[in-house]
């Protein structure tokens, strides 16, 4: 996520960080820097200019020249001026806010190809897990397979979706509103229609939509690869039928940055949601202090806990951690934790929100590494006999071999597995006698 523009960032910084004095030159040296890396990250000129200048004035006062670590003290003002760049986060984790009077109408618009039909059913999945009733409404009759599209996500995630009447997009909206109401459901969300690009056609289908509904909100779905482009969607969607917020996608794929850094600041509408992955957990509420965070290198621990939370409660961790002290920590155990973690995302994802992990993978030929890894864990774990998972003990040579034909890896990885596994149960032993179950859970949530 924004690994390109973090890259730089950070490399122009670490420059500064070790000098105790920093002169103007210094500093313009390393702004000139700034503004090349967001322009080649395709921010928008003007607001890359807005803020260059908001962090000039900040960086020649006298706080930064008396300042005994003032390149740390840049660092801070960049971190500062991003996050005001990307609005303020008054959502306390929540960017919607549901109706004292049901069902919340969430009407979700935007262009074909920018993964609107995925992310109404992420929405739903997201409220669905919070214990809300929520109907899908499928009012994208003109792409082929969109109405089935979202009627199998919908199926897969167990929320109703509302199709007829067929080819009538406003008489869906309608009928979907009026079937919630009788259902008392929580929330409605409508998958609008969308075009290759936006016509006349598709603003009066969406403005008669919006009279018809009366929407709480409207929340345009744009690419977030799309760069630029998106930010000149966002103004057109905005200005004619009014937008209450924005879902960037595809973010995981983004390397760039510029829709997230400008959009905010070109169209002054917040971005409530960013998709970071295809499975329906992958819909996080976006946090600009957090992200201003992972641009500069510093992590984002606090999504991270969250994510991991969401996998591991503290039930299950205690109750996992009594099984390991009774019955002792088996390779089961390790493939199930193994399972559960890339319940949290992509692994080079979940990388990306240590502090640091630009630094990390810098050494890493191929960021796609660590997945493929764990998925060549998993197999050669799968190879095995119940025996030998429960006891790795008896895996001798030949056994050795017929796992790795088994699991289409080699001896040698199978060897190196089993060498981990002995350093990982060692950790458990070593946390059971230490601190005792409590201990164990809270590794266990930690993984």
């Amino acid at each position: 996520m924004l690994d390109r523009l973090s890259s730089k960032l950070e490399a122009i910084f670490k420059k500064l960080k070790g000098r105790g004095v920093l002169s103007e030159t210094d500093i313009d040296a390393a702004l000139k820097e700034v503004r090349l890396a967001l322009l080649e990250a395709d921010v928008h000129f003007k607001v890359v200019k807005d803020f260059l200048t908001a962090i000039r004035q900040k960086t020649t006062g006298q706080e930064v020249r008396e300042s005994l670590t003032p390149g740390q003290q840049i660092v801070k003002i960049v971190w500062e001026e991003l996050r005001r760049l990307m609005g303020e986060d008054h959502s306390d984790g929540k960017p919607l806010a549901l109706s004292p009077n049901p069902p919340t109408v969430v009407m979700l618009v935007g262009l074909q190809g920018s993964g609107k039909t995925t992310t109404a059913a992420k929405l739903a999945y997201r409220f669905k897990q919070e214990g809300r009733r929520i109907t899908l409404a499928a009012a994208d009759p003109r792409r082929p397979a969109a109405v089935e599209q979202l009627v199998t996500l919908g199926r897969q995630i167990g929320v109703e979706t509302q199709t007829l009447p067929a080819n009538d997009a406003v008489g869906v909206c309608r009928e979907a509103v009026a079937r919630a109401k009788d259902r008392y459901d929580d929330l409605v969300i409508l998958d609008t229609a969308g075009r290759l690009h936006i016509d006349e056609d598709l603003m009066a289908e969406l403005k008669t939509t919006k009279a018809e509904v009366t929407p709480h909100e409207i929340l345009l779905v744009a690419d977030a690869m799309t760069g630029q482009d998106a930010v000149q969607m966002a103004e057109r969607f905005h200005r004619d039928i009014g937008l209450t917020g924005i879902i960037l996608t595809k973010l995981d794929g983004d390397t760039r940055g510029g829709a997230v850094l400008s959009v905010r600041a070109v169209t002054g509408i917040p971005i409530k949601f960013i998709g970071v992955g295809e499975k329906p957990e992958a819909l996080e509420p976006f946090h600009p202090d957090r992200m201003a965070s992972r641009i500069l290198g510093m992590g984002d621990v606090l999504s991270l806990i969250e994510r991991a939370e969401d996998v591991f409660s503290k039930d299950q961790a205690e109750a996992a951690a009594r099984q390991w002290q009774t019955t002792g920590f088996s390779f089961e155990d390790f493939r199930d934790q193994i399972r559960s973690v890339r319940k949290m995302g992509s692994v080079e994802n979940l990388i990306g929100m240590l502090p640091g992990a630009g630094r990390l993978m810098q050494g890493v030929s191929n960021p796609e590494l660590p997945e493929r890894e764990l998925t060549r864990t998993e197999a050669i774990i799968n190879s095995m006999t119940v025996k030998e998972r429960r006891q790795p003990g008896v895996i001798d040579g030949s056994r050795r071999k017929r796992i790795a034909g088994g699991s289409g890896t080699t001896v040698q990885d199978v060897n190196r597995l089993l060498k981990q596994f002995l350093q990982i149960k060692k950790v458990m032993k070593t946390m059971s006698r230490s601190q005792g179950r409590s201990g164990l859970a809270n590794l266990l949530r930690s993984l």
